[in-house]
Parts: C-alpha cells; sequence; structure tokens
C-alpha cells in the first residue's frame, strides 16, 4: 500500500471525525438573545427562543403568532414535532403559559440536541451539531456541572483584589451579563464592594420592596480567559427570590462554546463579540 493512498485515508477520516451532522441558523436580537425559526406540527410558523437552561419547550401566553396545533391538557403537551433549519424533531414537550424573551413566541431547550456534541456558534449565527468529537483547536475546557437539565459552570470573581470561586447556571434567555444570587450578594457585600452604576426598587402589593442594582465587577475568570469590567446586577430588599448566580446572554455571546455528548465539557472560545461594549439593563 503506498503512503500517497495511507496518506488520502488518513485526511478522510479526519474529515469523517469533524464532519457536522447538521446545521441550524439563528438570529441574535438585541436583547443577546438566540431565536431560530421553526414549524410545530406542520402548521404553527414560530420564533422560539434558545433557552440552555431547560430542556423541553414552551409557548408564551404573551406570543405574537399563533399556536393553535399545540394541543395542551394541564398546560403540557407532548408528542409534538419541530422543524428547525433542514431538521425535524419528533416527540417534543411544550408547556404552556411560560414567560419568554423579547421577539420570541416561546422557548426551545436542549432536548434537541440529546446524545450529541453540539457548538454555539456566535461567529456564524449557527448551531452545529457533530455525532463525534469535533475539531477543539483553540478551545479551553472547562467542566460542567448538569443538574435537572441545567448547566452549570465554575468561574473566580475578583473582588476588591480577593478571588471568590462561584457556581453559574448559564442562562440564556436573561439579557445582562452577571447576575448574583442573594446568598453571594450578602456574604460578599457586593453593595459596598462593586461600583453600582444604576439601581432601581420595585413593590408589591404586600409592601414588600426588591431593589435591582447593576454594578461593575472588575475581572471575571474562566480558567486561562480573563473578562475585564463585567456588567454584573444583583437584588437587595425584602425579597430573597435569586437563588442561583447567572452567566446570563450578554456574556454567553462572547464566546463559542461545544458541549460534549455526556454534558460533563463544555469547551469555550473567545468570539467576535468579546470585547463588545455590556448590555445595558434599563
Amino acid at each position: 500500500m503506498s503512503r500517497n493512498f495511507i496518506f488520502f485515508i488518513i485526511i478522510a477520516l479526519s474529515l469523517n471525525l469533524f464532519k457536522a451532522q447538521e446545521t441550524i441558523p439563528f438570529r441574535i436580537s438585541k436583547y443577546n438573545n438566540i431565536i431560530v425559526k421553526s414549524l410545530v406540527n406542520k402548521k404553527d410558523s414560530l420564533d422560539l427562543m434558545f433557552q440552555i437552561a431547560m430542556e423541553d419547550a414552551s409557548i408564551s401566553p404573551q406570543r405574537i403568532r399563533k399556536a393553535d396545533h399545540i394541543i395542551f391538557k394541564d398546560e403540557i403537551s407532548d408528542g409534538n414535532t419541530v422543524k428547525i433549519g433542514k431538521k425535524t424533531y419528533k416527540n417534543i414537550r411544550f408547556f404552556d403559559n411560560e414567560l419568554t424573551g423579547h421577539e420570541a413566541d416561546g422557548k426551545i431547550g436542549t432536548g434537541i440536541f440529546k446524545d450529541q456534541y453540539f457548538k454555539i456558534d456566535y461567529d456564524n449565527s449557527q448551531f452545529v451539531i457533530y455525532d463525534k468529537v469535533p475539531d477543539l483547536k483553540g478551545y479551553q475546557p472547562m467542566n460542567l456541572y448538569a443538574k435537572n437539565g441545567q448547566f452549570f459552570i465554575v468561574a473566580d470573581n475578583i473582588i476588591v483584589d480577593q478571588q471568590q470561586e462561584a457556581y453559574f447556571l448559564l442562562q440564556s434567555g436573561y439579557s445582562g451579563g452577571l447576575l448574583y444570587s442573594n446568598e453571594f450578594a450578602e456574604a460578599h457585600h457586593l453593595n459596598e464592594k462593586l461600583k453600582i452604576t444604576g439601581e432601581k426598587s420595585l413593590k408589591n402589593s404586600a409592601g414588600q420592596t426588591v431593589t435591582t442594582k447593576q454594578g461593575i465587577l472588575p475581572f471575571l475568570k474562566l480558567g486561562n480567559i480573563v473578562l475585564k469590567k463585567v456588567s454584573a446586577g444583583f437584588f437587595t430588599g425584602d425579597l430573597k427570590t435569586q437563588h442561583s448566580n447567572y452567566f446570563a446572554a450578554d456574556l454567553m455571546r462572547r464566546f463559542n462554546w461545544i458541549f460534549d455528548k455526556d454534558r460533563k465539557i463544555v469547551y469555550i472560545k473567545p468570539s467576535k463579540y468579546f470585547d463588545e461594549p455590556y448590555y445595558k439593563i434599563n
């Protein structure tokens, strides 16, 4: 067997290893949300927001487009088909009356990528789905912690020259950067230690007040990658409802992401949005 033939076989195998099974185009809204066009049950054309913090799908009560062919019983609908791009997904569960991001009729989660590697490619506004290990050159691996269909990563927060490790829930539905839990904000005195750039207070019918504060975190470290002057929000007041730290959409878009099929490792690489100005929460 000639060397040239062996070389050809190796190249062919390499191309097959990295070959994408499917690509799905998306657009990024001005609120940093990923929007995909879908056809549900061959009848309902819907714009769905990709929500990485869920597995199934849902329909919003504030949707613009009709979803008359999704039949709900006790606000759950099973056995639906969803066509996104050239791919049709079967047996998709929809929940009714769940709020979603701006410009979307509902949400679609990670269940459509089950048992596959998938990339969120912000550079080219597309998902890329693989059956086998894709090309990981230039990507940094990070541990991924899965719980109830949600994904967490660990990052280091530099607060007044002190490094504080924290788990962050990947949350592509929230338009901002970081959003800290009540526990983290209080334990590390963020109200005193972060530069505060804005705040807004609301009071419920019981007279309880919650104040949303926006600040700037000097540095956030993800492995060897450092983000500077990161937009960071937290809550103060009577209501203690924020239980997780969010790594939200404005930060997610600053990277391209490849998730392994077992959801134990995620690989990240800075995207073209890495140095963009941070989204301002009104």
